[in-house]
């Protein structure tokens, strides 16, 4: 069945109104949006303000109010945490009296340099380097080991100007030291690691892009058939990622924004924009098809855009408000960094969606004359996803239970799944900052934090010791210090074998918490404080679940007036991320595919990722659900039977979803080709929602379903009819 034409007939709409209006100024919108893009990248990447948005961005484990933060405070109190710098030297003859005196000297000449503190060195030793007080600064305790660390501390509340001014003189000191002393040096610092991480981040975005653009441009001219049309989308991808990079740069001044957050905001206002540039300029070449001249007159383009931003447009903001909904969820978590993903990512759907209202379909406008070259017919109602629908309602049971267990065996490896969250792991295993504190933690680990640390409320140095015997016999053990922290705190450290977030820690964490004792006691670590994030968004989550779920139901129910086809896109788009998970789960905890993947496992999944890959990935699996229901759904209400309905969506809609998935995959294997861990572990994720969800749910399952459930599809109860007769959205 063809659409009928519109010719007259087009309700006058909102949307319809708004495609007439760019219809009829297609140069003034694009001109406009030239000029907020140029502004977009000027400021937010030209740094026409004074600084990028790159140089804003900070990096560090996700945090909570909770029992490890509020030790945090009271350790900060006491001991004010200082900008440090530290150098390691290797090689050098530290039994040569005339090279421990070079050394000294050229160490004397970094505490002269303003910002510096102190200045901790075993050089420095009135004692020499045999001093035992300064043996934890030497590889092995030993000098004979040829090796040593320097530590520089800052001034506290240095400004960045004066800090980045002393770091950098401070380094060029240290590094002069092993040059007196013939022997090798590197130096290092959290501030050095952040740096690292953001410069990876910035590097990964752009190569990505580099990556993601051009072929995403190839995919459609193949699609399209052309350079015109192929172009629309991407131009308005371009926008879109320009708008997502001024809304991130925003938010920098408001919340600290880690750096992963602008790839994986960035590259979903990227793919999002491809999707709905596609679809616009898809259904702009059908709409063309109606025209009764072989060049379409003024007329025929006006009615074109009008029924394409009615239609079309329409698609493009139910799917813009789905996906915004699944990341609004984001802003009922406690974590700052999870709101600053909702917010910036709510931001860049958006801009997404505006885009593609309004500039694609005015360039679609400009270029209407070349656009119809290839919209000469009408399309057809008779394919291969058609075939595919056929053949699918054919046997229903049997693709639902195959495609089930198929779901089912992809996501079992998440019910071992185990998180954790990785500091310079983040970074590629030759990274320079991670080599450095991979061999600082190896050779000198009195440098390194303690794994669990518990702030004890008492004056009694011997009360909180005799407490604390208890947990030197717990797993993995390895030492426990106790020190006063002010006059009325204790400080106890304990050191674990293992990573920081080792199952050893996390069992110590939960053990000395459970202890009594007469006194109160906090305890923090990097173990405790992910222990704090997991309890944390455990306990929102059900908040959050059924905010987005809600939301989603409300709009599919307001879209489709059934209440049935809103819970079964709800109940598949949970199997399909179960799926996707689990995957996640095979790759990098199990340590799958390294060498091809180029990642060194750390034997777990980073802690933000399942909760990330749940909201992004419920909102891409929705906007594919969008955009085969509402071609579904058109149908149904033209009078056509629900087999017929469900197969002519399927064939309308199946090379568009298909095209956008692709394109999808294309632009979030930026993701997987990038450095940095957690980026690598969500674009690999989300890369396997969109192919589980574009092939084995949308083009199985959903007809499967649609084809046993029958009329019962569109099955609501009466007052809910009614109240979907009086608000329910249609054209």
């Amino acid at each position: 069945m063809q659409n009928p034409s519109p010719d007259g007939l087009m309700p006058r709409t909102r949307l319809a109104r708004l495609g007439g209006v760019i219809a009829r100024h297609p140069r003034s919108w694009v001109a406009a949006w030239v000029l907020v893009a140029a502004t977009c990248f000027a400021v937010a990447v030209g740094g026409v303000t004074g600084e990028s948005l790159f140089e804003r961005l900070h990096s560090g484990a996700p945090t909570v109010e909770s029992e490890s933060s509020r030790a945090q405070e009271v350790i900060a109190k006491s001991e004010p945490a200082l900008e440090t710098l530290t150098m390691q030297v290797t090689g050098a003859d530290l039994t040569d009296a005339a090279t421990l005196a070079k050394g000294a000297t050229a160490t004397k000449e970094i505490a002269r340099v303003p910002g510096v503190k102190t200045v901790r060195s075993p050089l420095l030793s009135p004692a020499g380097v045999t001093d035992p007080r300064t043996a934890f600064l030497l590889e092995g305790g030993s000098p004979s080991a040829g090796g040593f660390v320097t530590v520089v501390d800052f001034e506290p509340g240095l400004d960045k100007h004066a800090q980045d001014a002393a770091e950098a003189q401070a380094e060029q000191k240290l590094l002069a030291v092993p040059v007196a002393m013939g022997a090798k040096g590197s130096v290092g610092s959290t501030h050095k690691v952040v740096k690292a991480i953001t410069s990876t981040v910035e590097r990964d975005l752009l190569r990505g892009e580099g990556i993601a653009l051009p072929l995403t441009f190839l995919v459609m001219f193949f699609v399209f058939a052309g350079f015109i049309a192929a172009g629309m989308p991407v131009v308005g991808a371009v926008v879109s990622i320009g708008g997502a990079l001024l809304s991130l740069f925003g938010f920098s001044h408001v919340v600290e924004l880690d750096a992963t957050v602008v790839n994986i905001v960035t590259l979903l206002g990227l793919g999002l924009s491809i999707d709905y540039g596609l679809l616009t300029v898809s259904r702009f070449r059908e709409e063309l098809a109606h025209r009764r001249h072989e060049v379409p007159t003024r007329e025929e383009v006006a009615v074109a855009a009008e029924r394409t931003v009615a239609t079309a447009g329409r698609t493009v903001l139910f799917s813009g408000l789905t996906v915004a909904i699944a990341l609004a969820g984001l802003l009922i978590f406690e974590a700052s960094i999870m709101r600053a993903i909702g917010v910036a990512g709510v931001s860049v759907v958006l801009v997404a969606m505006v885009v593609a209202i309004t500039l694609v379909p005015a360039l679609c406008v400009m270029g209407a004359k070349r656009l119809s070259r290839k919209a000469v017919e009408r399309p057809s109602d008779i394919g291969f996803f058609s075939s595919l629908a056929h053949g699918v309602q054919r046997r229903p049971v049997l693709v639902i239970v195959g495609v089930v267990a198929v779901l089912v065996l992809l996501a079992l490896p998440t019910l071992s799944m185990r998180l954790t969250s990785s500091g310079t792991e983040l970074l590629p295993k030759d990274a320079q900052q991670r080599v450095f504190f991979d061999q600082l933690n190896r050779d000198y680990p009195a440098l390194s934090s303690p794994e669990v640390t518990v702030v004890a409320a008492s004056s009694d140095t011997s009360a909180v010791t005799s407490w604390a015997q208890q947990f030197r016999t717990a797993p993995g053990v390895e030492s426990l210090a106790v020190k006063p922290l002010d006059s009325t705190h204790q400080r106890v450290d304990i050191r674990v074998a293992g990573r920081p977030t080792s199952d050893d820690a996390q069992d110590l964490v939960s053990r000395v918490r459970d202890a009594g004792a007469s006194f109160e006691t906090l305890t923090t670590g990097q173990a405790a404080g992910q222990i704090d994030f997991l309890d944390s968004m455990a306990a929102r989550a059900p908040y959050a679940v059924g905010l987005v779920v809600l939301g989603t139901f409300v709009l599919l129910f307001l879209m489709t007036g059934s209440v049935v086809m809103p819970v079964k896109a709800l109940l598949l788009n949970v199997i399909s991320l179960g799926a996707a998970l689990g995957v996640v789960a095979w790759i990098f905890q199990e340590g799958h595919l390294e060498g091809v993947l180029g990642f060194s496992s750390v034997g777990a999944v980073e802690s933000m990722v399942p909760f990330l890959v749940l909201a992004f990935g419920f909102g891409l699996s929705m906007d594919y659900e969008v955009f085969l229901l509402a071609r579904i759904v058109e149908f149904h209400r033209q009078g056509v039977e629900n087999d017929r309905a469900v197969s002519l969506g399927l064939q309308r809609t199946g090379r568009i979803i298909t095209s956008a998935a692709l394109l999808i995959v294309i632009v979030f294997a930026g993701f997987v080709a990038g450095d940095i861990l957690i980026i690598k572990q969500m674009g690999l994720a989300l890369v396997a929602a969109v192919i589980i969800d574009a092939t084995l749910v949308r083009m199985l399952l959903v007809p499967a379903t649609m084809t046993l459930l029958g009329r019962w599809n569109w099955w609501a109860p009466r007052p809910l009819r009614r109240l979907h007769d009086r608000f329910g959205i249609t054209e």
